[in-house]
């Protein structure tokens, strides 16, 4: 009776180690923590365009995403959500801000305060995070200044129409003031002419 509950006992033994054995083999082989990409670091953009802070991460477990600005007039929260589940934009932000799946947000009608740095924190459920920057630059269209040389194109034009219509008229009062001169001249000889004659 001995024999066989040793015998047992050392099958379970073997079941036991190789089941270990096979489980820390699958959580070796299963990738834990969390990746993260950002494919543009640097966005450009002008006053009232639209920008997608783009990124893409993979994790085994439900991640939350966060995203943060930092700039010269602080730091502010822009949004954060769980993968699948609820999302939370700060007031500043929601009518601004539209989230998608790979952890991307798009940021409507840009102003110079948006300038600065965006920061991305990725969390799994396990604890692991990754972190993600991207730097974007806001520039200002300057209308006042197109509409500046705007003006200043047109009033050179119309000083140059007037100036096309003044030296036609005075060239047109030149022409009938010679032609006058001439005619009255040449009545004058005419006249001379006759004196004379009467004269012989």
């Amino acid at each position: 009776l001995m024999r066989p509950l040793q015998s047992c006992r050392g099958r379970g033994v073997v079941v036991g180690t190789v089941t270990l054995c096979l489980a820390a083999g699958w959580a070796l082989q299963t990738p834990r923590g969390v990746s993260l990409v950002v494919p543009q670091p640097n966005i450009n953009a002008t006053v009232a365009q639209n920008i997608l802070l783009s990124v893409e991460y993979s994790c085994r477990g439900v991640a939350t995403i966060e995203w943060k600005h930092v700039s010269s007039w602080g730091t502010t929260k822009i949004v954060e959500w769980k993968s699948g589940n609820y999302v939370n934009i700060s007031t500043g932000y929601k009518d601004r801000v539209t989230t998608f799946e790979n952890g991307s947000i798009q940021l409507l009608n840009v102003g110079m305060k948006d300038a600065g740095y965006y920061f991305i924190t990725v969390t799994e459920e396990y604890g692991t995070n990754t972190y993600g920057t991207i730097i974007v630059n806001v520039y200002e269209i300057i209308y006042e200044d197109l509409h500046f040389v705007a003006v200043f194109f047109a009033f050179l034009a119309a000083v140059s129409a007037v100036l096309i219509c003044f030296m036609w008229l005075c060239n047109k009062s030149l022409h009938l003031f010679q032609k006058k001169t001439t005619h009255k001249l040449t009545a004058s000889t005419t006249e001379e002419i006759e004196l004379e004659t009467i004269e012989c």
